[in-house]
């Protein structure tokens, strides 16, 4: 009866965990949606009015994010649904499919324009094309490098306090348009100081670090995608707690492997082979307790217990 109790106190703990996750995964969903609508807006009118075509790439690249967010709330939300008859582990990596989706819209805005800005290097020849961008254009490119580089620091923080694939592939987007913002910004200068060609020329240089952003968010959701086994730094911390626990005489196999935000650990631990079955289950349950308790990231541990004497046969 206990043991009911315990089971569903727990379950309820996970379940409120998870609801508030969501909470705080939206909320930053929201403000990053408000602020990128209007920062994009105002970008693609000072880049229109101030005939900068790194400053109107900027603001697509914005704007992208907006749609970007829109993914992440999705995948967050799916991922957080309970486990189910026909998914039985839980919808965890829905949030890596969100990542992947997210890695390949980045890729192709990054894409997008740094053909732009190609175009006009090899078209320009001292046209209209390569005009030289007005003030307004070098404003807009502090002000977005500044609330930006806000935006990528408050959604990081969140997306470590909740252990967020999706919202810290939303947080790095962010902080590739900061990357893009400073390059507008340096071409616009340029420009102004009798270089036009370096206005499109910061498109270019825009594309590599919208390109390298893609590159990292598609990496790590894949790693979570095939059951790659977390840092070694981390096993190495388990590896201390399992032998802290009493009756653990040493681990004879350790395995983990990410799903998702989550981890999954096999273990299996050599105890004396002498205990009853019910001494040699609690010794286990210590384990699973302990490995669950000190890694908030890990979703189940199953351990399984060698008696130590057939060794000595």
């Amino acid at each position: 009866m206990e043991k009911t109790e315990t089971l569903k106190q727990q379950k309820k703990t996970v379940s409120d965990e998870r609801s508030q996750d969501m909470k705080i995964a939206m909320r930053i969903s929201y403000v990053s949606i408000l602020v990128n609508v209007v920062l994009s807006l105002f970008k693609l009118l000072a880049g229109i009015l101030a005939h900068s075509g790194a400053m109107i790439s900027d603001a697509v690249h914005s704007a992208s994010d907006v749609f970007s967010t829109f993914i992440v709330m999705i995948g967050v939300h799916v991922s957080s649904k309970k486990s189910d008859k026909e998914h039985q582990y839980g919808h965890e990596r829905m949030e890596c499919v969100s990542s992947i989706i997210l890695a390949v819209l980045l890729f192709l805005t990054g894409l997008a324009i740094g053909v732009s800005g190609a175009q006009k290097i090899f078209q320009g020849n001292g046209s209209a094309a390569l005009a030289i961008p007005g003030r307004l254009a070098l404003i807009a490119a502090i002000v977005s490098i500044g609330i930006k580089e806000w935006m990528f620091w408050y959604t990081r923080a969140g997306a470590k306090k909740i252990n967020s694939g999706a919202l810290m592939a939303d947080a790095w987007h962010h902080r590739s348009d900061a990357l893009s913002s400073v390059g507008s910004f340096i071409g616009i200068f340029g420009a102004r100081m009798g270089y036009p060609i370096m206005d499109p020329l910061a498109s270019i240089v825009i594309c590599f670090f919208i390109g390298k952003a893609a590159y990292d968010i598609f990496k790590d959701a894949m790693d979570k995608m095939v059951d790659r086994s977390c840092d070694e730094k981390t096993q190495e911390k388990m590896r201390k707690v399992v032998l802290e626990q009493e009756g653990v005489f040493r681990i004879d196999v350790m395995r983990t492997r990410l799903f998702g935000a989550k981890m999954y650990v096999d273990l299996e631990i050599a105890a004396d082979g002498n205990l009853s079955l019910s001494e040699s289950h609690q010794i286990a349950e210590a384990v699973h307790r302990a490995i669950e308790n000190n890694f908030q990231e890990v979703k189940h541990c199953m351990v399984h217990v060698n008696p130590i004497q057939e060794e000595k046969r």
